[in-house]
């Protein structure tokens, strides 16, 4: 499953917005409202927690200085890759772009793809509010 959010423009550099997204305690300001948990586990990994979802450990995995950050799931039973794309609009500003990437089965796939894309959507809205 691949879902995409919208483009949001963000008044940062690309480099501050990297630098943002790179550091796991800021995550915590992009998170919906429905956020239970949120707890940071060490300098690349945090679990967070939405109402009526279980809890999800999140880990730095990649990084493209300054253009991509790639979390991923650190559960087997719930495998996916969050990736930002970030790209450089001028000296002050840039444009993010969330992208959700996962293997669920056809079932699963159908419950979660509508909470994952308004979660997703969230985050990028969030991102532009900064």
């Amino acid at each position: 499953m691949n879902i995409e959010s919208p483009k949001v423009t963000a008044d940062k550099s690309q480099q501050e917005m990297f630098n943002f997204l790179t550091k796991v305690e800021n995550y915590e300001q992009l998170m919906p409202e429905s956020k239970e948990v949120f707890e940071v586990r060490d300098e690349k990994t945090f679990v967070f927690g939405l109402k009526g979802m279980p809890v999800i450990k999140l880990e730095i995995q990649e990084t493209i200085e300054p253009e991509l950050v790639v979390l991923g799931s650190t559960s087997d039973k719930f495998d996916f890759k969050l990736k930002a794309h970030i790209e450089a609009l001028s000296e002050n500003q840039n444009e993010v772009k969330m992208e959700f990437n996962g293997e669920f089965n056809a079932m699963m796939a159908m419950m979660v793809k509508k909470p994952l894309t308004k979660f997703i959507n969230t985050l990028a809205e969030n991102i532009g509010k900064l």
